[in-house]
């Protein structure tokens, strides 16, 4: 019997341990727009990072173990296929016996636990791994699972209406993230890059931080965005309306993996499309998953995740291209220490 662990976790109130996995994240990615002097890391990447420790001492090949971001469980393909028992159907035929799920709130504390040792995959999104590619970390690409993924400008109430208007004014948003590429390249384009203060803070604390006047506004999430319209919270920008400002979700693996498992990413792109084709034809099904898991109102779900986002494919040409433009961008912004092909990256297939 295939067995499946998902990691969740509480705070760990050492303050050194905190302070050191912190320092730690910093130094192996050196992303310093994502970490500052002082700040802790989540609970979830703590727990999931310690447990999966005593997982790593003593890895072999039936064991896979898997990163995302999100919720309670993971969604899009990968969810669904967790979900079906698709993923415990077709990879207990090729001998894994145990998958754990680890869950981080972004993508930088996952890159964390991928350099570590720690996880074979991960699931994030596409500004965080490619951050890490061009930092020379040893991950390869299997598969752009979805594409064109919606970044939201949200404003603080009785606040600004307009780009024009967050001059002089501070911006927020999870650093990292493809929401803080969407950001950077709006303000890029509306010229006024010099003229605001953008600041790191997560998605769970956007709400009250607009609701006390902290922040002018918050560049959120695909699903946070359209819920926070619906609170009353005004929408000034998105990234449906500009080319190349959306985001895409990827899963990579280290290649200390791959190499005891060559056969994997022709595996996991078979169970992903089959995955995808299956929450397709059976969409309001997977809907009322996405929001049980997501506790967002089923409305807000299908606004913020249009299944024509997930691909049945593993690089679907205009998730390709998004790619590549969101490499590009941050190489000339800096945030991409070195540039790379992107053929270079994907793994092949045997």
């Amino acid at each position: 019997m295939l067995s499946f662990k998902v990691v969740t976790g509480s705070i760990n109130k050492n303050k050194f341990t905190s302070r050191l996995s912190t320092s730690v994240a910093c130094v192996l990615l050196l992303l310093t727009t994502a970490c500052s002097q002082g700040e802790t890391k989540s609970a979830q990447s703590i727990e999931a990072v310690n447990v999966n420790n005593a997982v790593a001492a003593s890895n072999n090949i039936s064991t896979l173990r898997i990163g995302y971001v999100g919720s309670s469980e993971p969604t899009g393909s990968l969810g669904w296929a967790k979900k079906k028992g698709i993923l415990e159907r077709e990879l207990q035929k090729v001998g894994f016996k145990n998958i754990t799920f680890a869950r981080f709130p972004n993508g930088p504390d996952l890159n964390e636990a991928l350099v570590a040792g720690q996880l074979d995959v991960g699931s994030l999104g596409d500004t965080p791994a490619i951050v890490l590619k061009a930092r020379g970390q040893e991950t390869r690409l299997l598969r752009i699972s979805q594409f064109n993924t919606t970044a939201w400008l949200v404003a603080k109430k009785n606040g600004p209406r307009s780009l024009a208007e967050l001059k002089g004014q501070k911006i927020a948003t999870q650093k990292g993230s493809y929401m803080h590429r969407y950001l950077l390249g709006l303000l890029a384009e509306a010229k006024i890059a010099k003229d605001v203060k953008v600041v790191h803070l997560m998605t769970t604390e956007a709400k009250a931080a607009l609701e006390r006047g902290d922040v002018a506004a918050y560049a959120t999430s695909s699903d946070l965005g359209p819920f926070l319209k619906s609170q009353g919270f005004p929408v000034i920008d998105s990234s449906a309306n500009h080319k190349g400002l959306s985001g895409t979700s990827l899963v990579v693996a280290t290649e200390s993996f791959l190499a005891k498992q060559p056969d994997f990413p022709q595996k996991l792109n078979a169970i992903l499309t089959e995955a995808a084709k299956d929450l397709k034809a059976n969409s309001e099904e997977y809907y009322q998953y996405h929001a049980q898991t997501t506790k967002y109102p089923i409305d807000i779900i299908k606004v913020s995740f249009p299944l024509k986002q997930v691909s049945e494919e593993p690089l679907p040409a205009e998730g390709v291209k998004l790619l590549e433009g969101t490499k590009k961008f941050l190489v000339s912004q800096g945030l991409a220490k070195s540039d790379f092909k992107l053929t270079d990256w994907v793994a092949e297939e045997k």
